[in-house]
C-alpha cells in the first residue's frame, strides 16, 4: 500500500471515529433520548459500492458470483475439472518432471478446489455472525429500554425527594 492509499484509509477511519465520538457524546449527554440502531447488511454494501446504478450492478455481480462459486457443488465441479488434467500431471511427475506435478497440485487442485470450500466456510461464519448480531441487538435494545425506564423512575424519585426537602425546609 502506498502513502496516498494509507492516507486515504486513515482519513476514512478518522472520519468514522470522529462520527463515533460525536454519537457517543450525544448518548452520554442524553442517554434516555438514544435509540439503538441496527446496521443491516444493505447499509454496509451501500458504503462499499455506493447507491448509484454502477454500485448496485457491482453489488449484484459480486453477490451472484460469490453465491455461485461459494457452494459445495462448485467445489465438486472444480474437483472434476482438476481431475481431468491429473493423468497428464501424474505422467509428467512419474517421468521425472516434478515441477508439473507440483504445479498441478498447487494451481489446478488446491486453488481451484479450496476456493469454493473457503467461501462456503466464510458464508457459514457470516450467517452465524449475522444471527449473533441480531440477537445482541435485540438484547441491547431491551436493556436500553430497561435503562430508560430506570432513568425515568430515578427522575421521579428525585422530584419526590425535592418536594419532601422543600416541605421540610
Amino acid at each position: 500500500m502506498n502513502e496516498r492509499q494509507e492516507a486515504g484509509k486513515a482519513a476514512h477511519v478518522t472520519g468514522e471515529s470522529e462520527r463515533h465520538r460525536a454519537a457517543m457524546a450525544e448518548v452520554m449527554a442524553a442517554p434516555e433520548a438514544h435509540v439503538p440502531r441496527h446496521v443491516p447488511r444493505r447499509q454496509v454494501v451501500e458504503r462499499i459500492f455506493g447507491t448509484n446504478a454502477v454500485g448496485r450492478i457491482n453489488t449484484r455481480i459480486a453477490v451472484a458470483i460469490t453465491r455461485a462459486v461459494g457452494t459445495m457443488w462448485a467445489a465438486y465441479l472444480f474437483v472434476l475439472i482438476a481431475l481431468i488434467s491429473f493423468p497428464q500431471a501424474l505422467d509428467a511427475f512419474l517421468h521425472g518432471n516434478t515441477l508439473v506435478g507440483i504445479t498441478w497440485l498447487s494451481q489446478s487442485f488446491l486453488q481451484l478446489v479450496l476456493l469454493p470450500i473457503i467461501i462456503v466456510g466464510q458464508n457459514v461464519n457470516a450467517a452465524a455472525q449475522d444471527a449473533r448480531a441480531e440477537a445482541d441487538h435485540e438484547t441491547l435494545t431491551a436493556l436500553h429500554q430497561i435503562n430508560v425506564r430506570e432513568l425515568h423512575i430515578l427522575q421521579g424519585q428525585q422530584a419526590i425527594l425535592k418536594l419532601l426537602e422543600d416541605k421540610s425546609a
